[in-house]
Formats: C-alpha cells, structure tokens, sequence
C-alpha cells in the first residue's frame, strides 16, 4: 500500500486531498509546512516509509522550491508531485528542472491526481529495477538490495559482513530457491572485490564430460571438439569472485582438481603443459549436507574442510514469514512496472494467504507466484482469485476471499439502561478492533476506518493501544 505525504499550509486543502486519496486506497500523511515535511522525511524522521510527496509550491516560510530542492538532494529518489494554482509556463519549467516528476494545476481532479501518483510510482520502480541490475551487472550488489528484515537473516547478513572484506572461502548453505546466488553478490559488492567479476556455475547443470574444460579451461586441439581454445570459469573470474552453486554434485576426480587449483591458486587447463595462476574469491553453495556426502563417501573430506572455513545458513522462507510480504510486495511493484500494470499492492485476504503459506520452493516460488497473480490480475489489486494454485494448496476457494472463521462482534452502541454511549469510547472501541482484526497493520485498519494512517497514528498513542509498526 503506497503512503503519500501531502504537503500544503491550508488545512481544507490537506483534508480534501486526504478524502479524495483514502478512497482510492493511498495511506496519506500530512505536513503543514515544508519544515515539518522534511523533518518527516529525514532518515531518522518517524512514521514509516513515504512513496510519493504531494508539494504545494506557495507556502509561508520555506516555500515548495526550496522543500524540492533540498529532498531532491538528500532524497534523490523520492517522487514529488508539485501542486499550485500558479500554472505559468516558467513555474511549470522551473519546478520539473528542480526535480519534480509532475505538476498539477489546482483544484486537481481525484482521477488526474491518481494518475500521477500511479506513474510516479511505476516510474521510481521501474528506475530501482534498471539500478539493481547496473549494479548487478557491475558486480556492485550490497546488503541493501536485499529484501527482508528478519531475525534470521538479519543474523545471516551479519555474518556475511563480517567474512566480505576477507579472502576467506564462504558456504552458503540453504534450500532451492532461498536466494544463495543474491547472496553472495551482495558479500561480492560489500567487499574489496566489488566492481570485479562476478562468475556464477551451477555445477549441477553441467554434462559430465564437459565439468573440467568449462572450470578449468581447454586448449585448441586437446580433445574432439576443441576447435578453440578455452579460458575457463576459474580465469574468468581472475580478480573476482567465483561462485560454485550446487558443489556438492562435482564428480570425484574434478573435486581433487578444485582442491589443488584453491590450495596452489592455479589451475591446470586440458591440454595444457604449464599450470596458470589465479587470483579469486571462492563462495560455494549447496542444498545438500556435505558433512553426510562425506560420510557416504561422495564428497571428499579435505575438500569439505577447505570449504567449509566459513559457513552461513540461509533459513528456508516458512521460517521468517515476516519476509513473506515486503518479497511479495517487492515483486509485485517490480513485474507491475516492468509490465505497465498500474496495481496499488495486496488485498487483506491476499496477505492472510501468503502469509499463511509454507513456500517450499521458497523466494523463487514466491516470485513465480506473484509473476503468475500480476500477468491474470485484471484490477489494481492481487487478490486470493489471483493466486488460485496457492488458494487450493491451502484447502481454500480461490473464487472468494478468505475471511476468519468467526468475524469478531462491534462494539455495543448504547448502555445496559437503553442511553447512547459516548462517542469517546465507540470510538476507541472501533480502532482496538480494527487492529486485532488486521493484526496490527496499521496501513489497512486506516483504510478499513476510513481515516488517515498519520490521523490513527495519533489516535492509538492517545489510547495507549499496542500496534504492529510498519
């Protein structure tokens, strides 16, 4: 659910723009000055993430200008939508020069408003989408471009931050699908070796009788087929880092070459008379027990214990559910921007249902998933009808959303003596059961009220309730 933090010194104007965006599903924040904006925008500014700022230009003080100006330094990446009654040409050049991604003249229309707030917010995740793959592509991942706040991989990211600015060989061990290969771009980025190669082999896709030549490196001529001469993964990578996804499905006699060629520091191309040295980073994954393939005699124990210098366990997605959402809500906003689909997010129902879920092929099945919802989503919501396979896993229709077995009663509106009860208490009443009926999730218990989420805000500190910070 996208916030949007309207800026304006008119108070009717703040509340019009509230009303009209509420009921389009937006959480709205207010700021009565461009001071107050920016201290709500500053990284250590309360409240939650904000998506888009709605700026009027003519204020008191720091007039919108000088508001634009200062975000688009410290928070380049913001999208700001300027709204004025002042619809010159050289007003208009001069605030979409500053950095604004829009401008709407006053009074703007609910639809026109709408409009720009939904190409803003394809646009900044179409822009997060094309970076992340520069940095991808430049070997500049980092930690940062992770997704996911739980306790466990906040204590798997911990250790990786530790090992990246060593040499020191890493393991990533994990399930299908936890995300091994983001992971250990992010260690390549946080490190020395960031900006250098980035080689990737999964070496359980590779034929047999091809393993050596594509690690290792071929010359012209050393066997049928070998019309040119080959450098290998492991010279590719020369200065860089190597990752070698799935180890533990290397054949015997190629795991004794990759212990000479970590141990030396060069490798022996087929073919060729002289040794070559090499100068990389190794991080190996596999969602096997290696310990047991040694024991099973599969695996050899010295090359285990190279290996296993610094292990990192990446917990499957069913154990830090909390993730679950903010990788959905990632990817939604990512194949929405990539496919021009103008979406708003997760419908309550849908949330309960992917939270619910086990994911056994974890953030790859969530992504899928997803993918799957937003190409058959024909509103600008994912509800349980778009995720119909994940529905009938679960034993629910996937023709209707999927609501709590028993819809807990409202609070009583008059007294045992037949008299209204004040205003005051229904009230309090109302909001300490909107939130145990969305479980805390302050963004959708402000939209199911109909009230701002800045304005519940407000209200739960006053009532001293408990809420789920977002």
């Amino acid at each position: 659910m996208a916030t949007v933090l309207i800026v304006d010194d008119e108070p009717t104007q703040r509340r019009l723009l509230e009303a009209a965006l509420t009921r389009q599903g937006f959480d709205i924040e207010q700021a009565a000055s461009g001071t107050e904006a920016l201290a709500r925008l500053a990284p250590d500014g309360d409240g939650g993430p904000v998506d888009v700022v709605l700026l009027d230009l003519v204020m008191p003080g720091m007039n919108g200008m000088a508001v634009l100006t200062q975000l688009k330094q410290q928070r380049p990446e913001l999208p700001v939508i300027v709204l004025t009654a002042q619809s010159g040409v050289d007003v208009i050049v001069e605030v979409m020069r500053a950095g604004a991604v829009d401008f709407i003249p006053k009074p703007a229309s609910p639809e026109r408003l709408r409009v720009s707030i939904d190409n803003a917010l394809q646009l900044t995740a179409l822009s997060g989408e094309v970076s992340r793959l520069i940095r991808r592509a430049e070997g500049m991942l980092g930690f940062s471009d992770l997704i996911g706040g739980s306790a466990a991989m906040e204590l798997a990211v911990s250790l990786a931050r530790r090992a990246a600015e060593s040499n020191i060989p890493i393991l990533i061990e994990g399930e299908s699908g936890v995300g091994k290969e983001m992971f250990a771009r992010a260690i390549q980025g946080a490190g020395s070796r960031g900006g250098k190669p980035f080689v990737a082999v999964n070496c359980g896709a590779i034929p047999d009788n091809l393993v050596e030549s594509i690690l290792f490196g071929h010359e012209k001529g050393s066997f049928t087929g070998a019309v040119d001469r080959h450098i290998g993964k492991f010279r590719e990578a020369d200065g860089g880092t190597l990752f070698l996804d799935e180890i533990g499905d290397l054949r015997p006699d190629i795991q004794v070459k990759l212990l000479r060629a970590l141990q030396e520091g060069e490798v022996d191309p087929v073919g060729s008379r002289e040794p070559v040295k090499i100068d990389i980073r190794l991080i190996s994954a596999t969602n096997r027990d290696l310990l047991q393939l040694v024991h099973d005699g599969q695996f050899r124990e010295d090359l285990y214990y190279r290996l296993h210098v610094f292990p990192i366990s990446l917990p499957p997605l069913r154990e830090r559910r909390e993730d679950v959402l903010p990788l959905a809500e990632h990817f939604l906003a990512k194949f929405a921007a990539t496919g021009g689909k103008r979406m708003r997010g997760l419908s309550a129902p849908a949330r309960r249902l992917l939270s619910e879920y086990d994911w056994p092929g974890n953030v790859r099945e969530l992504e899928n998933a997803v993918f799957r919802a937003v190409v058959l989503c024909d509103s600008d919501e994912l509800d349980v009808a778009d995720f119909p396979q994940i529905a009938q896993r679960l034993g629910l229709p996937a023709d209707r959303p999927a609501t709590p077995a028993e819809a807990p009663s409202g609070p009583a509106l008059t007294e045992h003596n037949g008299g209204v009860r004040p205003l005051a208490q229904v009230e309090a009443e109302m909001i300490e059961l909107a939130l145990k009926q969305y479980n805390g999730r302050m963004s959708e218990a402000a939209r199911r009220l109909g009230i701002g989420r800045s304005t519940l805000y407000r209200k739960v500190q006053a009532l001293g309730l408990d809420a789920r910070a977002e």
